[in-house]
């Protein structure tokens, strides 16, 4: 057993045994039986599963690589992006230089698609995708372990209790993020911290940065994460289509103290998050940090700076903070009338208002808040404000 078997992505010798098992999983025809025919799957299951899984075996039965399956799936990825968006943007990309790997740190919005559009982006500009870091939390059932190995993830142990095991487990996945990079050259997408941003206020743990360093210790802080090519990368949505589902949380949280998720309610949040609405999509890369900043405190106050202010604001972000009670006073921010076209305004009005009315009063200032804390942040790093 190799030295990082228990959580890195599948090889491309294990793809035809793994699909092949993929294409036998009940449970993972059901889901997609319901996908394709939401109304026939009740009645009529026992007789598409069969159908849908001979379909598959035949459209992937000469796919023997992770590349050929990525290149086989890229069709059914940029088909739901155009079904679902108004639009993928990207800026930066052409920094990134052809046989160079990078560790990508993104701000973290939503479960699956935070890492397919930073894949988009990079598959779109003729480069290898990177290996994405997947929480085992989302990987309670057999084929989605399945599914997001074969798509280049690997796995980040979150659920041990023990201290021990918990840095055993952070050793190991620094040790494989640092050998990713410097000996197979293969890109890592990892968020920013643990967690999405339910409340829109992006950080990076700075645990996340000296976890980077922790398997090689013996070298200076600075020069492991120059080898590293630490790039910050900021995905911004213009709506989020589990808006509702975060306020309703964000509210229960701070009126409660605490909130449990339900069973499947990660599940929800993924297919929502895949199908669901989303405007227009803009994904930023960064510049690779290079030089000084000799700790993780330092080295995560920039990478804020740069993913807060590669951050796409969309008319939505102005309006929401027009209405903010908690809006700074200090800061010199614009109306959206000031910054965008009459029709392009009255479109965000639209469905901004559609919004708020479905989301209960109790919980509209929670989802005001989550448009709105991107626009203060931008503005406080424009202003040289502490955030």
């Amino acid at each position: 057993m190799g030295e990082f078997d228990a959580i890195r992505p599948y090889a491309d010798t294990e793809v035809p045994a793994v699909l092949a098992r993929l294409l036998t999983d009940d449970a993972f025809l059901e889901i997609l039986t319901q996908y394709r025919f939401p109304r026939l799957a009740q009645p009529l299951g026992w007789l598409l599963k069969p159908l849908i899984a001979y379909r598959l075996r035949l459209e992937f039965r000469d796919v023997a690589s992770v590349a050929a399956l990525q290149d086989k799936v890229e069709a059914y990825v940029d088909r739901s992006i155009e079904r679902a968006t108004d639009g993928v943007t990207y800026s930066g990309v052409e920094q990134l230089k052809a046989g160079n790997a990078y560790l990508f740190l993104a701000n973290h919005r939503d479960i699956v698609m935070d890492p397919a559009f930073v894949n988009y982006a990079v598959y779109h500009a003729g480069l290898p995708t990177p290996r994405i870091a997947i929480g085992d939390n989302l990987l309670q059932k057999p084929f989605v372990s399945d599914l997001m190995r074969l798509n280049k993830s690997f796995i980040v142990h979150r659920s041990l209790s023990g201290r021990r095991e918990k840095l055993a487990a952070y050793q190991l996945l620094s040790a494989y993020i640092n050998h990713s990079i410097r000996e197979d050259h293969e890109s890592i997408w990892i968020a920013q911290a643990e967690g999405r941003a339910k409340d829109g206020n992006d950080r990076t743990d700075s645990a996340i940065l000296k976890m980077f360093h922790m398997s090689r210790k013996d070298e200076p802080f600075a020069e492991v994460i120059r080898a590293l090519n630490l790039t910050p990368v900021s995905i911004s949505y213009e709506y989020d289509p589990c808006d509702q589902a975060k306020a309703r949380e964000l509210f229960i949280r701070a009126s409660s103290g605490s909130y449990a998720k339900a069973p499947g309610e990660d599940d929800q949040s993924i297919a929502l998050g895949i199908t669901g609405y989303k405007g227009r999509v803009h994904v930023h890369f960064g510049a690779p940090v290079q030089t000084g900043l000799e700790d993780s405190k330092q080295l995560a106050a920039e990478m804020d700076r740069q993913i807060l202010g590669g951050y796409r604001l969309f008319p939505v972000h102005y309006l929401a903070y027009a209405m903010w009670a908690e809006r700074d006073p200090a800061l010199a921010v614009p109306s959206a009338a000031q910054l965008f076209p009459a029709a392009e305004l009255a479109a965000a009005e639209a469905e901004w208002h559609k919004r708020l009315a479905g989301c209960p009063a109790e919980q509209q200032p929670h989802l005001v808040l989550q448009y709105a804390n991107p626009v203060r942040n931008q503005y406080r790093i424009k202003a040289g404000l502490a955030l």
